[in-house]
This record gives C-alpha cells, sequence and structure tokens, in this order.
C-alpha cells in the first residue's frame, strides 16, 4: 500500500482509486463515465484532488435509490 502526501494537488490514477478506496478498474470506469474528472499534464493523465472531493459530494447529495432492497 502506497500513501500519499496530503499536500499533492494531483494525483495517478491508482493514487486516486487508493485514497477513495477501490480498485484501479472502477477508477477508470468512473473518469470515462465522466463522474470523476481528469487533466492532462504533458502525456500523463492525473485526477486533481478537489474532483475526488467534488465526486464525493456529488455521491452524498443524489444517493442511489435501491429498489426493493431487503
Amino acid at each position: 500500500m502506497t500513501t500519499t502526501p496530503d499536500h499533492y494537488l494531483v494525483l495517478t490514477i491508482e493514487q486516486a482509486a487508493e485514497r477513495l478506496g477501490i480498485g484501479r478498474t472502477t477508477m477508470y470506469a468512473l473518469i470515462k463515465t465522466g463522474q470523476i474528472r481528469t487533466v492532462t499534464i504533458g502525456r500523463l493523465r492525473r485526477v486533481p484532488t478537489f474532483c475526488l472531493d467534488e465526486y464525493v459530494q456529488n455521491l452524498l447529495s443524489n444517493p442511489t435509490q435501491l429498489n426493493h432492497a431487503a
């Protein structure tokens, strides 16, 4: 497990996934669907840390409805 300093402004895809506690594949899916925004720096794709905060805030403001949850 790799820890990233809190002062980083942008994270790699793997670091961002780790920070959210999800897998890399799930992270790529969230990026592809536009749920998490990224930036390109040169040839590198990075996730600004505030975009992770936006994603979590969006989850809190739009909770998923579970149909007939038992």
